[in-house]
C-alpha cells in the first residue's frame, strides 16, 4: 500500500523575515507596498510576488490577519499575538495617511447588536470599515473636502 504523506511545512528566511517585521509593528497594520518598501531598504529585498505568496501562507496558518478594504482592491495585514487576542470590532480607515484603527466602542457594538436583533442581519466585523480622517491628519489640517 502507498503511504499518504502530508505536505512538508517549512518557513523560509523570507517568510520568517516578514513575520518578524509584522510582529515588530505590534497591532499596527501594513500593506504589501509598505512591506516592499521596508524590505527594499534592507539588505534582504523581497519582491512583491514573493511577499504576497508568503502573506497568504501566514494568513492560512493563522499567524497574521488580512483586512480587505474597498471592494477587495487593497488589503492590509496585522500580526496576531496569541497572548493578546484581537477581538472582532469595527475598523476606521484614514483616507489621508492610510492608518487603520481598531474601534472598540460600546456604541458601535450596540449598532451591530441592533442590526442583528431588529433587522436579522449580522455584520462581518472583519470587513466593516468606516472611511474618514484620523485625529492626527485632522490636527495637521489635512482633511479633504468631500463632495456630496
Amino acid at each position: 500500500m502507498g503511504e499518504h504523506k502530508r505536505p512538508v511545512q517549512y518557513h523560509t528566511r523570507q517568510s520568517q523575515g516578514i513575520l518578524d517585521y509584522l510582529r515588530s509593528l505590534g497591532d499596527r497594520h501594513v500593506t504589501v507596498n509598505q512591506l516592499v518598501r521596508y524590505f527594499e531598504a534592507t539588505e534582504e529585498a523581497i519582491g512583491q510576488t514573493t511577499i504576497y505568496r508568503h502573506l497568504e501562507k501566514l494568513v492560512s496558518e493563522g499567524k497574521i490577519r488580512k483586512y480587505v478594504l474597498r471592494d477587495g482592491t487593497s488589503a492590509c495585514y496585522q500580526y496576531l499575538d496569541i497572548d493578546l487576542p484581537c477581538r472582532e470590532h469595527f475598523h476606521l480607515k484614514c483616507e489621508i495617511c492610510g492608518g487603520l484603527i481598531h474601534a472598540d466602542c460600546d456604541l458601535l457594538d450596540e449598532i451591530a447588536e441592533h442590526l442583528l436583533s431588529t433587522h436579522d442581519f449580522q455584520i462581518n466585523l472583519l470587513k466593516t470599515v468606516f472611511y474618514g480622517t484620523c485625529k492626527k491628519c485632522l490636527a495637521a489640517g489635512q482633511a479633504q473636502e468631500r463632495l456630496p
